[in-house]
């Protein structure tokens, strides 16, 4: 199925899109330091490495669509509210003078955490959708996150060499999250589509 080699090229390149954008958000409080870069890397890490075991688990008990969309989704709603939070929380976290290390952590994992873990369930959760038989799990998820990562290639080259140099750090967010809400709803039709097409089956 195509589609989900589609999904896992746009989270990863959305993943990777997110963490240029992340050094660009937090530098002008916290400068552009070997610390914050830090911060920002250590957070991906921690986000997917927890979104690789919660989609594992939800995927081997519920393997479905309609789940996979909802992730899918959840980032996407992520993304756009970004900009109404993002300022008040940056403020708050440098208002409390944390200094170099914990200044720039804190206000990375507030911020970026939970939109990562989501990023994170996706390649897993496709990987159980794709795969039907135990002899081509190796194959299956090898493809599925060789095309993730392709994907997270590309949106580091694509917004740290083109897009922050031509547009606001806003429009690119609102890009991504628009790009991911459609792809949620491509998945949810698909859903639909497969279990109408299963009930025809099913009346013959």
């Amino acid at each position: 199925m195509m589609l989900l080699y589609v999904v896992v090229f746009i989270t990863g390149l959305s993943t990777m899109s997110a963490e240029i954008l992340a050094s660009r958000i937090l530098a002008p409080y916290f400068g552009n330091t070997v610390f914050l870069w830090g911060s920002i890397i250590s957070t991906f890490l921690i986000g997917l490495s927890l979104g690789y075991y919660i989609g594992g688990i939800i995927a081997d008990k519920q393997p479905s669509y309609s789940i996979l969309s909802a992730a899918v989704f959840t980032s996407a709603l992520l993304f756009l509210s970004f900009p109404l939070y993002s300022k008040v929380i940056n403020n708050a976290i440098f208002g409390l003078n944390l200094g170099l290390k914990a200044g720039p952590l804190l206000a990375s994992l507030s911020q970026f955490l939970l939109p990562t873990i989501f990023f994170g369930m996706i390649s897993p959760y496709s990987v159980k959708l794709k795969t039907k038989e135990l002899s081509v799990v190796g194959s299956t998820a090898g493809r599925l996150y060789a095309v993730s990562s392709v994907g997270s290639i590309i949106g580091t080259l694509i917004t740290s060499f083109y897009l922050i140099l031509l547009t606001g750090i806003n429009t690119i967010i609102f890009l991504n999250g628009l790009v991911l809400l459609m792809l949620s709803i491509a998945i949810y039709l698909f859903h639909a589509y497969y279990l109408s097409k299963g009930d025809k089956k099913r009346k013959k």
